[in-house]
């Protein structure tokens, strides 16, 4: 089974790709998931999650066949 992990804007520059699937076989926490997708030791303290599109922490935890998503902070004017 797979994780979906998908990576927008300046993420998506950053990493140079805008989705990775893994394959785990048991459950991630959120940090774990950063960890294998990007390949950066630690989830930038500024950087949103969302799992299955509701926001989520870096201690949630990501089952088979979900969607994490990470993006920047959205601002505007």
């Amino acid at each position: 089974m797979s994780v979906k992990v998908l990576f927008f804007a300046s993420l998506r520059e950053r990493l140079g790709h805008g989705q990775v699937t893994l394959d785990i076989a048991e459950p991630l926490s959120v940090q774990e998931v950063w960890q294998r997708s990007s390949g950066e030791e630690t989830l930038p303290a500024n950087v949103l999650v969302s799992v299955n599109q509701d926001y989520a922490d870096a201690a949630t935890l990501v089952q088979l066949d979900d969607e994490v998503a990470f993006f920047p902070p959205v601002t505007g004017g």
